[in-house]
């Protein structure tokens, strides 16, 4: 990275944020009359003064400069799910007198990008390549590979947000507002903003880099198409927060420490369940500064990993019959006096206003359960949905015995059975105290209520978490405003509020399951309720293009009918292109692997029978190892012309149809061919195996 180790500060809390142009650095560094008003502008959503923003673009390429950093980069997250950045020098000519260094508050505001040649879901063309970048101020500028990084958001000539940023910021500003008037509903005046907070955990493989590179499927797909399971798997569940080995320590300790200097707050590091997996857990932060925070994460991960001579698997499922990759998204909503809305209180009145926003919740999760669930699908996500302490495709919330019940009792009037009997009145009678902890955590659940936040697990490793945290904001902020409705119009508060409860309880409590979601019967009872089932990403995508869900986006004007629908049309795409890159990457492995090593098995077979009948020897072992091996061949052979001609096929088919195509038929074709290759393994022997094994690439890492 930029620094010279050995010039680095050895405290920790001198290392964080040294190359973050934060509120510290901010206030040091610019009038003090500035300052407070750059705050109070971010404050109120106020547009910024071109003064205030050449004197901050000042300050801010100096502090660059001193750091070592002489470009800067409008930093920004297109619909590709990573980052992308254009460099610009600080450097501009000075007549006859040489260069200068120079950086305005319009290069800091505003730039331009191409906005063609990104996925942009036919928003643009090639003819309309114009496309911006706009400062996202509530996220700090950073310096990163001696670049200045400035978070931006990435938007079309015509306005269209070409990036996962910009949706994500127009849903913060939808519910801070629909929150704040149900605050205000509850005589709070002091409360300016209401912002989700997310915390993001994130799970990862590392292996071998020499390992990774002789695995085209790895290299190129991020997961293994085929691989016979290692004999020791993660069945002695040795591995989980185990002793962490130490070139993986080595790795961990050089990511924390440059994340620090990020301003990211690496709470906590450990072994995951799976052999070679781990897992990262942050500090909570602002849902936008997560977002990009999380992105610098898994992008520092591969880039650290590959120093250390290792790769970093991000994939969520690297290798079959064990845990995949998640990244629980746990999220709330804080008030800007520092009030969890999410936490119960000790009044009526505090409880009162806790039910309310966990009511909106639970309104909006099952409401637009299915618009939830097409905020993670993926083709790399279908493989590790269902399985593995991964929740299974279907939307349901954990709540916990305790809180069930009381919800139980608030619905049917009836007393609560807890520590004492009560019947609970909102407004008017305590909650009974439940600790943290009350209940057990149910690995199982998709969006589980932990003490004060809710658990999203379903979320991929790979994924932005830009896309969930804009879809949750959404549908809270759409319950809320549903909810003021009726009580902006009330004359009996109280009352009116256990109305409001009681009735959302019974409306939406089929969407609260505190039981196994791995169970058979779990399916059965969740289609008796009429929840929505989408276990495969062509069939949850099609959520996006639904009246009510495209509506609701509209309405709180974090997308566009357009912007829905090209996101829809960009993310078929994607799914079909995934499939495709998979199928050509295992037709080229058997060719130029599999199938020769077979053939050079088969061959030494051939010779062991000829040499044992020379000498009058039973070669009947030989002879029935050959045929098998024969039928291997001939089964996968006719398999791969199968494969080659369905991905000639699949382009006679347009739009979703393809998608399905490449869902039912070419996915099923290589998994009839994963069938065949994964024993096939196991029988030849390893000197005659060309690629890594599962056991090679788990256990590569010593």
């Amino acid at each position: 990275m930029s620094e010279n180790k050995d010039s680095m500060p050895k405290n920790i809390t001198e290392l964080y944020g040294t190359n973050v142009f934060n509120g510290k650095v901010m206030k040091e560094m610019l009038p003090q009359e500035i300052f407070a008003s750059f705050k109070k502008t971010l404050l109120m959503g106020s547009p910024l003064s071109l003064d205030m923003a050449n004197i901050i673009a000042e300050a801010m390429k100096n502090w660059a400069i001193e750091n070592g950093a002489y470009h800067f980069t409008h930093w920004f997250q297109p619909m590709t799910g990573i980052t992308a950045e254009k460099h610009t020098s600080f450097i501009v000519p000075d007549g006859d007198h040489g260069v200068l260094l120079s950086f305005s508050g319009k290069e800091l505001v505003k730039g331009e990008s191409d906005a063609s040649s990104f996925p942009n879901g036919g928003l643009r063309t090639t003819f309309e390549a114009r496309g911006y970048t706009a400062w996202d101020a509530t996220s700090y500028a950073f310096i990163k590979d001696n670049v200045l990084c400035i978070p931006t958001m990435f938007c079309s000539y015509a306005g269209e947000a070409l990036d996962k940023k910009t949706p994500l910021i127009r849903s913060l500003e939808a519910i801070d507002k629909q929150a704040q008037r149900i605050l205000k509903l509850f005589g709070h005046k002091d409360v300016q903003k209401i912002i989700p907070t997310v915390g993001a955990e994130q799970e990862y493989f590392l292996v071998d880099k020499e390992l990774f590179l002789l695995r085209p499927d790895l290299l190129h797909c991020g997961r293994t198409l085929f691989g016979a399971k290692a004999l020791k798997g993660q069945d002695m569940e040795d591995h989980y927060y185990g002793a962490i080995k130490a070139k993986v320590l080595d790795f961990m300790q050089e990511l924390e420490e440059e994340l620090l200097k990020l301003g990211v707050l690496s709470k906590m590091q450990h072994n995951e369940v799976a052999p070679a997996q781990h897992e990262l857990a942050p500090l909570f932060e602002t849902a936008n500064i997560a977002t990009d925070h999380n992105q610098l994460t898994m992008e520092l991960m591969q880039d650290i990993a590959d120093k250390h001579g290792l790769a970093c698997l991000l994939h969520e499922k690297p290798f079959a019959g064990i845990n995949g990759s998640g990244k629980h998204n746990n999220w709330s909503l804080i008030t800007d006096t520092g009030h969890n809305l999410l936490d119960p209180g000790d009044t009526p009145q505090d409880n009162a206003q806790f039910l309310l926003f966990l009511m909106a919740v639970i309104k909006a999760v099952d409401s637009y359960q299915d618009l939830l669930r097409a905020s993670v699908a993926t083709a790399a996500n279908d493989h590790r949905l269902g399985g593995n302490e991964a929740p299974p495709a279907i939307i349901s919330i954990f709540l916990g015995n305790e809180l069930t019940a009381i919800l139980e009792a608030i619905e049917n009037d009836t007393p609560y059975c807890g520590d004492k009997k009560q019947k609970l009145e909102i407004g008017v009678s305590t909650l009974p105290h439940f600790p943290r902890d009350v209940t057990d955590r149910n690995r199982t659940s998709p969006f589980a209520f932990t003490n004060n936040k809710f658990e999203y697990r379903m979320v991929g490793s790979a994924l932005s978490i830009a896309h969930p945290n804009w879809i949750i904001n959404t549908i809270v902020a759409e319950s809320l405003e549903s909810f003021t409705e009726v009580l902006e119009k009330s004359t009996n508060f109280t009352e009116d509020l256990q109305k409001l409860i009681k009735d959302t309880i019974k409306t939406h409590k089929k969407i609260i399951f505190n039981g196994n979601n791995y169970s058979k019967e779990w399916e059965e009872e969740a289609q008796k309720r009429g929840l929505s089932i989408n276990k495969n990403a062509p069939d949850a995508l099609q959520a996006l293009i639904k009246e009510d869900n495209i509506a609701v986006l509209e309405k709180h004007h974090v997308l566009s009918r357009l912007e829905s629908e090209s996101r829809y049309g960009l993310l078929l795409k994607t799914y079909c292109k995934t499939v495709r890159l998979e199928a050509l990457t295992l037709l080229e492995m058997i060719k130029k692997n599999i199938l020769p090593d077979t053939l050079r098995y088969q061959k030494s077979l051939a010779e062991s029978i000829s040499l044992k009948k020379s000498l009058s020897l039973d070669f009947s072992l030989e002879e029935t190892l050959l045929l098998k091996f024969t039928h291997y061949s001939k089964d996968m052979y006719q398999l791969l012309l199968l494969l080659e001609e369905q991905l000639i096929t699949v382009n006679t088919h347009k739009n979703k149809e393809r998608a399905f195509y490449y869902r039912d038929s070419v996915l099923s074709t290589m998994e009839e061919l994963r069938a065949i290759l994964d024993p096939l393994e196991t029988w030849i022997p390893r000197d005659q195996w060309s690629l890594p094994t599962y056991e090679d690439l788990l256990y590569s890492v010593v």
